[in-house]
Formats: structure tokens, sequence, C-alpha cells
């Protein structure tokens, strides 16, 4: 059983680091002046796929749940990163988002009820403190509308994905993921049209840029995350939300050039250190009490 939770860890850890990596394709690749229309070109294709595979459509209350979840999940959330991934270094970006984990421990305890367990609260804590040490205390000079696009996106997906655990513990991923990538692009699709006209012509790497997003950082990466919502606890899943900051800095680093030495270094290792102690399984009371039991009868 502990073998199939670090399976379902490992699968769900596909798409923080495919967010990660996100940022550094947004801000090189894509046109910076349609965080609208990227939002649609990015979610709209890829639920459609996903829909193809799933072969299932929204019943009662999910055709309404799907578009909150939709709003939250991706629309919003897909261009408010946008917005900070075209207005803010790759590193930078994905650090601020890193404080989804501890969002999540917190929507998890004030919608689900449950409280968070001291190995979450301890990894969230620790892999915060990599996340601080990796920014060295540093963010003077960042752009604010980026800093705040990127803390709203946080926001609003931890509420998403807690709400998912909450209503879609009996829907699968692949139908999960095709109607929330769906909702959330017939809700953006007429604001983009009102807000920013048509749609953005596309240039050879910008749409190589909007295939790997689609493709990779969205519907292979939400089939991953919404699979271990439904195994793992929001808690657990939000921590190895951390890896999203180590692949914006890792990639930041390799692709753009950015700063990365000994804070750098020590950061990525508390994160990862976090994610371990926060995903770890808890210990069962029934191995508890199977070793306390033969040490009482070996006493009477």
């Amino acid at each position: 059983m502990e073998d199939k939770r670090w399976m379902w860890i490992l699968v769900t850890a596909i798409a923080p680091i495919a967010w990660g990596s996100g940022y550094v394709v947004t801000r090189n690749l894509l046109p910076a002046e349609a965080p609208l229309w990227g939002g649609v070109l990015r979610a709209l294709p890829a639920g459609l796929i996903v829909l193809l595979l799933a072969r299932r459509l929204p019943r009662g209350s999910w055709w309404w749940r799907s578009l909150v979840l939709g709003t939250l999940n991706v629309g919003g959330f897909f261009v408010l990163v946008y917005i900070a991934g075209q207005r803010l270094p790759s590193s930078l970006a994905a650090t601020l988002m890193s404080a989804s984990a501890a969002c999540m421990l917190l929507f998890a305890w004030l919608l689900l009820h449950r409280r968070p367990r001291a190995a979450a609260v301890v990894g969230a804590t620790v892999g915060l403190v990599g996340v601080a040490v990796m920014l060295g205390f540093d963010a003077a000079g960042a752009d604010v509308w980026g800093v705040a696009a990127s803390l709203g996106a946080m926001v609003a997906s931890s509420a998403g994905f807690v709400l998912t655990a909450r209503w879609g513990s009996d829907v699968p991923a692949l139908p999960m993921t095709a109607w929330q990538l769906i909702g959330g692009s017939l809700v953006l699709l007429p604001v983009a049209v009102l807000v920013e006209g048509g749609p953005p012509a596309l240039t050879v790497p910008s749409a190589l840029g909007f295939a790997y997003l689609t493709l990779v950082a969205t519907a292979v990466a939400y089939v991953a995350w919404f699979s271990g919502l439904r195994r793992l606890s929001p808690g657990a899943v939000g921590v190895i939300g951390l890896l999203n900051p180590v692949t914006g800095v890792v990639l930041g680093v390799a692709v753009a050039g950015e700063t990365f030495g000994v804070p750098q270094g020590i950061g990525v290792a508390l994160v990862l250190a976090g994610i371990v102690l926060g995903a770890a399984p808890p210990r069962r009371r029934t191995e508890v009490s199977a070793m306390v039991r033969p040490a009482l009868h070996s006493r009477t």
C-alpha cells in the first residue's frame, strides 16, 4: 500500500514540474499582449483532447461545478499565470506560487474540516523556508502587477483544488480534467473576444510554445494532479506542488541565464526535504498497536 502511495506521489509530481516549466515557455515564446487568448489557446484544445479520451459529459450539478472549478483552476488561473510569466523572472514567478502548499492546508482545514497533520505543516514550513532562501529574501524591484497576478493565481487554484477534492472524489481524473478545462475556456472565451478582439497571430515559436503548454503543461499535468487529489490528502498534494518553484529556478538558470548560487542550492535542498516530510504516509494506529501489544503481553 505504501508503495502505491509513493507511486501516486511521483505521478502527482509531474504536474508542478510541468507548470514550473511553463513560466519559461510563456516568458520566452508567447506573445505578451494576449493573456486572455493565451489562456483560451492553452486550455480549450487540451480540454477537447482529454474529453475525447474520457468520453463522458457532466451530469446534474457537475455542469455548474465545472464552470466554478474551471474558473478557479483554469480560466482565471491561466490568465494570472500568463501575466506573471510575462512580467516576472521565471524563478520569482514560480517561487511566489510556492505559498500554495500552506494555502491548500488552510483551505483543506476550512472547507474539508481536515486538521493538517504535523508532518504536513512541518514539511510545508521547511519547503517555504527553502523557497525564501532560493529567492534570497529579496524581491525588491519586482513588478507589482506580476507579483499580484502570481499570488492571485496561487489563491484561486488552491481554493479550486481543495473544492475539487471535496466534490470530485467519485469522478475519475480524465473527465474531471476535461470538464474543468472546457468550463474554464467557456468562461474565458467571451471575455477574451470583448477585451482583446481576435486571437493573436502565431509565429512558429509561439505555436510550439502553445503546443507544449497545451499537451504537457495542461492535459498531462492536470490529469496527473487530479489523479493525486483523488488518492492523496490536499496537504500532501500541496507540499508536492513545491516542485513548481524548484523547476522554475532550475530552468530559469538553464534557459534564461538567471542567477543560481549557494543560497539557491540550499533552498532547493530544503524544498526537497520539505516534500519528503510533508508527503510521507502517516503512521497507522494499527501498526503502533501491533508493536505495543506484544510488549504488554510480555509484562503479564
